[in-house]
């Protein structure tokens, strides 16, 4: 089989298209590319859903905790507290066992067992949590005098938040978000790992590199792939929300804005 053909086979192979079949032998580099970098579909997947959708919770959440209504309050400082306290890893055990409970109570849970949608729930309320806490930090932080500017004009309630206090707030944590959503793309390799199945084989970037790496008895190729896999999507991370940090300081002299230090976490 050529290279050509094998990209045809193997591309979409990780969400059901192309060769049911994986190769038993004889494994080309082309091969190994293509299932690792089919794989990646997942990874995208799950990081792009799950900081879309976490991105909205981790700001209500941030302005929860910084409300003095200890009703609200409370729940976010737990809400963080638990997914900032225990690892990713054991928050997919307990998901996992939690939704296969619940799918023998009701059919209708059936789908939460599924990579596809239980694991993206804990990346989402993970990703919310540490977000919400550098979305606080930065609204601890906003200037006094922006704040009592905004009701020197008659700004208050929803459009002062709206117009100043959010605006300010995601200047302020978009360096510390961006280095959030690179660790939450490379936390995604934990998803086959922690319970949740692949389905006929179809997994995520890890789970082909690991299974070349047991046939093949070498895994000083497949997991080089899969970090250069990584290492492009971290620069594409990079690029676009340094695009963004770039739109949200416009309005500062090009001496004073910030820039984007990337800081990855050693640990989740």
């Amino acid at each position: 089989m050529s290279c050509i053909e094998t990209i045809q086979s193997y591309a979409l192979r990780s969400i059901g298209i192309g060769e049911r079949l994986l190769p038993r032998s004889d494994f080309t580099l082309c091969e190994q590319f293509t299932l690792i970098g089919s794989g990646m579909i997942w990874n995208v997947y799950f990081g792009i859903m799950a900081l879309a959708t976490g991105f909205f919770l981790a700001t209500a959440i941030a302005v929860a905790k910084g409300l003095p209504n200890l009703w609200l309050r409370k729940p976010a400082e737990w809400f963080i507290f638990l997914f900032r306290g225990s690892p990713l890893f054991i928050q997919f055990f307990f998901a996992y066992f939690l939704f296969l409970s619940l799918k023998g109570v009701h059919p209708i849970f059936d789908p939460f067992t599924a990579a596809w949608l239980g694991a993206l729930i804990v990346l989402f309320l993970n990703t919310a949590a540490y977000s919400a806490e550098i979305f606080y930090g930065a609204l601890q932080s906003i200037p006094k005098g922006e704040v009592e500017a905004a009701d020197a004009y008659g700004l208050s309630g929803w459009s002062r938040f709206r117009r100043i206090v959010w605006p300010t707030m995601l200047r302020l944590a978009w360096p510390g978000y961006t280095n959030e959503a690179i660790f939450l793309f490379h936390a995604t390799t934990l998803v086959y790992f922690s319970g949740f199945p692949a389905w006929q084989q179809r997994g995520d970037a890890l789970y082909y590199a690991s299974y070349f790496a047991d046939k093949t008895f070498n895994p000083f190729v497949p997991y080089p792939i899969l970090a250069m896999y990584f290492i492009l999507l971290t620069l594409v991370i990079i690029g676009i929300f340094g695009l963004v940090n770039r739109r949200l300081n416009r309005h500062l002299p090009a001496n004073t804005r910030t820039r984007l230090k990337v800081r990855p976490n050693l640990i989740r």
